[in-house]
C-alpha cells in the first residue's frame, strides 16, 4: 500500500526500512519510507526527515553526526543513531548534503548484491529488493563502518547502564531502611 503524508513531522519507527529520494516528474524531491509493512510518501528530502527524527528523539542530524565523530572518528558520510535504545541505526548512501542521499536502516539489511552498472542489491529482512545506484563497495563499507559505531557506542552505553541504575536505586535503597 502508498500512502503520501504531507506532514512535517512524520517520524522515523523502529519498523523503518530505509528513507529514499525520490523526484516527481516536475524536479520535486520528496522521499519515499519503506517500512515492514507499508510504504510511505513524505513530501521532504530523505535527510530532513532524518534531521526531524533526530529532533524528536533530542538531536539533530548534525548533532547525530558529532555524536558519531566523537564515538568512533567517522566524518564523511557518518552513519547515526537515531534512537539507540531501540536500535534506530541508519547510514547515508551519498553525502548527507548531496539531494539525492537516501538513508538505509542498518538492523534491517540481511544482504547485499553487487549488480552490474554501478547498482546494489538491499535485500531487507523481509525478503524485499531493493536495487540503488550505488557501488557494492560503498554499501560494504557503510554497512561495516554502522556495524562498528553500534558496536562501540553500544559498548559506552552498557558500561554507563549499571552505574546510573545504582544512583538511581540509592535514594529508595535508604528510605526502605
Amino acid at each position: 500500500m502508498n500512502n503520501k503524508f504531507n506532514s512535517p513531522t512524520y517520524e522515523i519507527t523502529p519498523q523503518t526500512m530505509a528513507v529514499l529520494v525520490h523526484c516527481d516528474e516536475r524536479g520535486h524531491t520528496g522521499a519515499w519510507i519503506l517500512e515492514e509493512s507499508d510504504d510511505y510518501y513524505v513530501d521532504n528530502s530523505p535527510s530532513k526527515v532524518i534531521d526531524q527524527s533526530c529532533r524528536f528523539f533530542g538531536s539533530s542530524l548534525k548533532g547525530r553526526q558529532e555524536g558519531t565523530f566523537n564515538v568512533c572518528r567517522i566524518t564523511h558520510k557518518a552513519p547515526i543513531s537515531i534512537d539507540p535504545s531501540n536500535g534506530m541505526y541508519f547510514f547515508p548512501t551519498t553525502s548527507p548534503v548531496n539531494p539525492r542521499c537516501s538513508w538505509i536502516a542498518h538492523s534491517h539489511v540481511a544482504q547485499v548484491n553487487n549488480l552490474k552498472d554501478n547498482f546494489t542489491e538491499i535485500v531487507f529482512n523481509n525478503g524485499r529488493k531493493l536495487p540503488i545506484q550505488v557501488s557494492f563497495g560503498s554499501i560494504q563499507n557503510q554497512l561495516h563502518r554502522t556495524a562498528q559505531f553500534r558496536f562501540l557506542l553500544d559498548k559506552r552505553i552498557s558500561h554507563l547502564r549499571p552505574q546510573a541504575a545504582d544512583r538511581v536505586a540509592e535514594p529508595f535503597a535508604q528510605i526502605l531502611e
